[in-house]
């Protein structure tokens, strides 16, 4: 019977690092069809390479670094339990390797390439499992030190923080350092729109995300017996919540409706596990919300050239949801209780402030040293030319 447990267990687990290594499909299209044509071919490569480089630093120092596990053992040791302990690490790869994909859509159509993958080896290698440690295997006794503060750990079941904030809030300081793409923001105070290149690109990489989000969330039990259908339902409401109101605030704009789903999804992660269907539908319209606002913000006011919008999108989202998850996870608004809203906050204000460090040191180290930026008549060319000699539909370059 044991046994039977271990490979379901693994069997488990197995399915759910598949379904969020699907989402680094999603991730490619979504940057594929927001960015000039003359970029496609680098979206769709950074993705594939970031995943790689993040895979190989992830084995050989990230995990350790935040479970004290080191594979360095023989293949009948790893074997045992039917391989659970690699499933796991697998499932949790593809989680550390969804921060340089949130960071890849910010710092888009201007960044070298070479820089960037320095840049994922450091961030995955230690930047995010650091903080991984802490909130998810308590690490330097953080958690012990937040629970008699507050009452109650940290919790952040899916990673709204561990993942979507720290990712996020990484990107920020990487796209100001970088700074805005070549005319976007003219001399006479006027913004070139860059329009999306391709909605139906966009929209099956935020259909490829948003299904692979339910192996994200409901897997993050990581044995079957723990497996909840109360994660799934919230994930959903809190997706048709995002979508909504990004449609209303967004004025039926098809870009901000397809990351509407996105923004409820990466709100939900860390109470996905504590709250009311009805309350998940309202912090997904609210992070629906967040999004189109902030984004709009970012954008044309104080001219962030974020993109994609991965900071409001995974870092403020993210940080909302971190906050959500000690309201709408409290029995006074119908959730199972055992959160603080005090614990959160200091939980989110940690991840914040490590990853705006974090992203700040390595980003700046780089610019420095190596340079971020395309120059000037590569960024004409364009990434994919000046990167990878080769453009997405070579037949119809006459018609660009």
């Amino acid at each position: 019977m044991e046994a039977l447990k271990q490979g379901a267990d693994a069997l488990f687990i197995l399915l759910g690092g598949i379904m969020v290594l699907a989402m680094h499909a999603g991730f490619a299209f979504l940057e594929l069809g927001t960015v000039r044509r003359k970029n496609q071919v680098n979206a769709l490569v950074k993705i594939l390479v970031d995943f790689s480089v993040s895979t190989v630093v992830y084995f050989m120092v990230g995990y350790t670094v935040a479970y004290g596990t080191s594979f360095f053992v023989g293949a009948e040791v790893l074997a045992a339990k039917n391989g659970y302990d690699l499933v796991k690490f697998f499932f949790l790869l593809t989680f550390a390797a969804a921060i340089p994909a949130i960071i890849s859509g910010g710092i888009a159509e201007r960044a070298r390439f070479w820089p960037q993958l320095i840049a994922t080896a450091v961030i995955v290698g230690f930047i995010y499992p650091f903080f991984e440690g802490i909130a998810w295997n308590q690490h330097f006794g953080v958690q012990a030190w937040i629970k008699g503060l507050t009452g109650a750990e940290f919790h952040d079941f899916a990673g709204s923080v561990v993942v979507h904030a720290v990712g996020g809030w990484i990107a920020l300081p990487a796209v100001i350092l970088l700074g805005a793409r070549s005319n976007r923001y003219r001399k006479d105070g006027a913004i070139s729109a860059h329009p999306p290149s391709s909605i139906p690109f966009l929209a099956l990489g935020a259909w490829i995300l948003t299904v692979g989000w339910f192996g994200f969330n409901v897997m993050s039990a990581q044995t079957l017996d723990k497996i909840s259908g109360l994660v799934a339902v919230n994930s959903l409401m809190a997706m048709v919540g995002g979508t909504l109101a990004a449609l209303v605030v967004g004025k039926n704009d098809p870009g901000f409706v397809h990351n509407g789903p996105l923004a409820g999804l990466v709100a939900v992660c860390a109470g996905s596990d504590l709250m009311h269907p009805l309350g998940a539908l309202v912090v997904g319209a609210a992070a629906g919300t967040v999004f189109v606002v902030m984004f709009t913000l970012t954008q044309n006011r104080w001219k962030i050239d974020d993109v994609l919008g991965v900071w409001p999108l995974h870092g403020l989202c993210g940080t909302l949801g971190g906050v959500a998850a000690g309201i709408f996870g409290s029995t006074a608004f119908g959730g199972l209780g055992g959160v603080s809203l005090g614990a959160q906050l200091i939980g989110t204000a940690l991840g914040v402030v490590w990853a705006l460090v974090g992203g700040t040191v390595v980003y700046g180290l780089l610019k420095a040293t190596m340079g971020l930026r395309l120059s000037q008549e590569e960024e004409y060319d364009g990434a994919d030319l000046s990167i990878h000699r080769i453009s997405a539909s070579p037949e119809s370059e006459a018609n660009w």
